[in-house]
């Protein structure tokens, strides 16, 4: 929800909360990209988690999150020194949602950069993962 209105909604598939750092580059968007659409994290016949969203035909919800990179280290106020200035961060999230409805196929649903939005998530599972760019080996 965004001022009372709905912007984005999904059925099944993937809900991405994106943070992005200042030293991101497209390395890191096209792991990301390639990781994301490949999970291997939707139910088979089987009920075993062995599909892609590709593969599921399912759908993708990208929200750009600056607090994903909240450093709470020192005292009880969250430090966002890691996380990009808007100015970095705007083109790569859009970049990155580019990119991701590319490999996809398809349109992807976005959240509006840099909002103060009211996110509505109902998680199967739940299953909630970390994909983190420069943690990839």
């Amino acid at each position: 929800m965004l001022d009372g209105r709905t912007k984005s909604a999904i059925g099944e598939g993937l809900l991405i909360f994106l943070g992005i750092e200042a030293e991101d580059n497209q390395d890191d968007i096209d792991f990301l990209v390639k990781k994301t659409i490949n999970l291997r994290i939707f139910a088979d016949e089987s009920g075993v988690m062995n599909c892609s969203v590709l593969e599921t035909e399912g759908e993708i919800l990208c929200v750009s999150q600056f607090t994903l990179h909240a450093s709470t280290k020192k005292g009880n106020r969250p430090s966002y020194i890691k996380a990009a200035k808007p100015d970095f961060a705007l083109p790569m999230y859009n970049r990155f949602c580019e990119n991701l409805a590319n490999a996809l196929g398809k349109e992807i649903q976005t959240g509006e950069f840099g909002a103060d939005m009211q996110v509505v998530l109902c998680n199967d599972g739940p299953v909630t993962i970390i994909v983190d760019s420069k943690n990839k080996e």
